[in-house]
């Protein structure tokens, strides 16, 4: 029996440029399911690339355009986590559970935070532009 090096791969475990072509596949698979499946990340998504086209035309900072654009894109990573959550759930089982309950409810207010972010973030910026 020969021992396994630090350098060795598993068979089947893929390394370096594969590994990351794999997961940006992955990752667009997960961005294409969401866009299908869940009319909320659709929605968020459209009203995102609208926002974000408005930030890069409103006479901002780049810093501000910046914080602007990013706090579109938290509201959409937490999209998918919700959707991923609500996945999981209903994958385990249908039934009415507490726990799963729970566990769709604390998605769904993740996103309402995140979008709450957004909406501080936006709203401190265009005030300070517009009103100081």
């Amino acid at each position: 029996m020969t021992a396994m090096n630090d350098n060795a791969v598993p068979k089947g475990q893929n390394r370096g440029w594969r590994r990351l072509r794999n997961a940006l596949s992955y990752s667009r698979l997960g961005l294409l399911a969401a866009y299908r499946h869940e009319e909320a990340f659709r929605m968020e998504f459209w009203l995102a690339v609208c926002m974000a086209v408005l930030a890069l035309l409103l006479p901002v900072s780049r810093l501000e355009k910046l914080l602007m654009v990013a706090s579109l894109l938290v509201v959409l990573i937490v999209e998918l986590l919700n959707s991923a959550i609500e996945a999981v759930v209903d994958r385990i089982s249908t039934a009415q559970h507490e726990l799963a309950g729970r566990a769709k409810d604390m998605g769904s207010a993740a996103v309402l935070l995140s979008l709450l972010l957004c909406v501080m973030v936006w709203s401190a910026i265009l005030v300070h532009r517009w009103f100081y």
